[in-house]
């Protein structure tokens, strides 16, 4: 359930509402399996669903779920900064050990990080109150040609493109300047780091930026 509950608040994270074939997909199950534990979350008043109108958390599953992404998300940063792991492959460690961390472990890896406000992908890591701060942010195929943009956050569940992006030092925090968008749905020329290179669209609208100089 606790697992659900993550994936509709992260979807939610990046569009206005969470259909079932949009939770299947992250998930991995069919779309029977996904509607029969959404009518079992509604009845514990962990979700709202209306059909055709997508799922949205309830305040008690919000907070349900805000828990196990803080657990998830200072688990990826505690495994890339203190023991190394490349960002390519937290994800799925964190997976792993988000449901079995005890609350005093999360405050003392909070602590031991500096109480850090992203993970290594450049997602927010909420608040021990559950708040949390977010950066506006828009795709990087989005951005017009002699624009230049700071990489926001990169999503996480492809470890062959972290990888990728990883080789270009696309990481959280670096600037890009487009150059220039091939025409009819081409990729994009970005110029990153003192080097110019070809970025595939699909690579691109994994990546968040900011128009702002700062990250905020």
């Amino acid at each position: 359930m606790r697992n659900y509950l993550k994936v509709i608040y992260e979807i939610l994270e990046k569009q206005n509402r969470a259909t079932t074939s949009a939770i299947a997909e992250r998930m991995g199950l069919s779309s029977p399996s996904v509607t029969s534990m959404i009518k079992r979350l509604a009845e514990l008043n962990l979700v709202r669903h209306k059909p055709y109108q997508g799922v949205n958390l309830t305040r008690k599953g919000e907070r349900t779920a805000v828990e196990i992404i803080r657990h998830h998300r200072l688990i990826e940063l505690y495994l890339a900064d203190s023991l190394g792991v490349p960002w390519d492959q937290v994800h799925d460690e964190a997976e792993k050990l988000q449901h079995a961390i005890s609350e005093d472990l999360e405050g003392r890896m909070a602590a031991a990080l500096g109480n850090p406000s992203v993970d290594p992908h450049g997602a927010p890591i909420p608040a021990r109150d559950g708040s949390v701060v977010r950066v506006e942010g828009v795709s990087l195929f989005e951005i017009e040609p002699g624009e230049s943009v700071i990489v926001l956050e990169v999503g996480d569940r492809n470890p062959e493109l972290l990888r990728h992006l990883g080789n270009l030092h696309l990481y959280p925090g670096t600037e890009i300047d487009v150059v220039r968008v091939e025409p009819f749905g081409g990729p994009l020329v970005i110029r990153a780091d003192g080097r110019e290179f070809i970025l595939g669209r699909a690579a691109a609208g994994e990546i968040l930026v900011s128009r702002s100089r700062e990250r905020g």
